[in-house]
């Protein structure tokens, strides 16, 4: 019981919001009468929150930095989306020319931004608040109220699968999907994302077994085997479970493979490299890091350009599943990004959270959303709802903080 508590204690930030999410979904899949678990809408959960899980990317970085923040990003993605519309709509662009400039367009207002928080000094909230202003301007002057519509590549991006590599292979009648009543289920399993969860999961667990041998030949204390092997028995069978539901609806979502992709890149920066090692530097004490040899005016530079690239992807994402250049889009996304970070373990302060903290606590917001909307829920109580789960996020943080302090 002792080593159960200090193995808890010693992990309440990293599976602490895991819980939450389970039991976050499980209170949905009550009341939504099990609606929120079909096949179609956990598929719908990943494109719909797409832009949530890549934000929230790169708002981590920002907060590490010292707990600070862009408020820009929504209107930075309106912004995106409007020039994505422009571009292909209005002036026949090839999809991949205006890809590619949204891209450009978006790492030039992050660097717009980093060059007055790093060089100005002007406070990040300030910057990014004018920045908000000043991006929601130019969308509205773009679109003048209009709505473009998207095609070709953007489409596919936002809501396109990819194919099954051995179709109609797996009938109905093995299916659990029939053992459960659930509706809308096709006659085939995805035969692709049921390899590509298995594998997944496979690779998982080498990694996980790799890192603790590594670690352990060069002196750092690990996890007991009893503990590891109970974390990744636990993490195949989600991983493989998260797979077969999305094999009894269209199977692999592009979008999926983008998210996967964006997580593993920053993870390796910020777990691997010295620029994110800088940053946790950063968000523990800014003059110490200062005087270690950090350049912080770099490092500010380089995650508020980051942000504004990752809002980009966002925008081009966003578009690409409306279908369409919308003058409203944005609205909130920056809350929605912030709170992820923040329900995800990020420290009001910096200096502390992960990027697998920041999805899960993306997923958190994204499960949410989606069983509210299911519910039919008004949106002023889904506003209330999730700025109390921001508050408890941040307040059961600084509790953790002050339990391990006295401990």
């Amino acid at each position: 019981m002792n080593k159960m508590k200090e193995f808890l204690n010693r992990n309440i930030r990293q599976y602490g919001m895991i819980f939450a999410l389970i039991v976050i979904m499980i209170f949905f899949g009550i009341i939504t009468g099990g609606k929120i678990i079909w096949p179609r809408n956990v598929s719908m959960l990943v494109r719909q929150n797409a832009y949530v899980l890549i934000l929230a990317i790169g708002m981590m970085l920002c907060i590490l930095t010292g707990g600070n923040i862009d408020l820009s990003v929504g209107s930075l993605v309106a912004l995106v989306s409007a020039m994505s519309g422009m571009l292909t709509s209005q002036l026949g662009l090839p999809t991949w020319v205006g890809i590619v400039v949204s891209l450009v367009t978006g790492l030039i207002a992050g660097m717009w931004q980093g060059f007055w928080i790093a060089f100005v000094k002007v406070p990040p909230f300030i910057t990014t608040l004018a920045g908000m202003l000043i991006f929601r301007g130019i969308n509205n002057i773009i679109l003048d109220g209009k709505t473009l519509p998207l095609s070709g590549l953007y489409i596919i991006i936002g809501t396109g699968s990819v194919p099954d590599i051995m179709p109609k292979t797996i009938p109905e009648f093995l299916r659990i999907g029939n053992l459960l009543k659930l509706q809308n289920k096709p006659e085939f399993l995805n035969a692709t994302m049921l390899i590509v969860g298995l594998i997944l999961s496979i690779v998982y667990v080498l990694v996980v077994l790799f890192t603790r041998n590594s670690k352990k030949a060069r002196g750092y204390e690990v996890e007991t085997l009893k503990s590891v092997i109970t974390k990744v028995i636990t993490f195949f069978i989600i991983i493989n479970i998260f797979s077969y539901w999305l094999a009894m609806d269209e199977g692999l979502p592009i979008m999926l493979i983008l998210l996967a992709a964006l997580y593993a890149i920053y993870t390796f920066i910020a777990t691997k490299t010295i620029p994110g090692r800088h940053l946790y530097a950063m968000g523990g004490n800014i003059k110490a890091a200062e005087l270690s040899g950090v350049n912080t005016r770099k490092m500010m530079f380089l995650v508020y350009s980051n942000m504004g690239l990752l809002a980009a992807v966002a925008g081009i994402v966003t578009a690409g599943r409306m279908m369409a250049s919308s003058p409203n889009v944005g609205q909130s996304f920056e809350l929605d990004a912030i709170g992820a970070c923040f329900i995800g373990g990020a420290s009001a302060y910096g200096g502390v959270g992960t990027i697998w903290g920041a999805v899960v606590g993306a997923f958190i917001m994204g499960v949410m959303n989606n069983g509210m909307s299911i519910i039919g829920l008004n949106v002023f109580y889904q506003s209330i709802a999730k700025g109390m789960v921001v508050l408890l996020a941040v307040a059961f943080d600084m509790y953790s903080k002050s339990k391990s302090r006295l401990g």
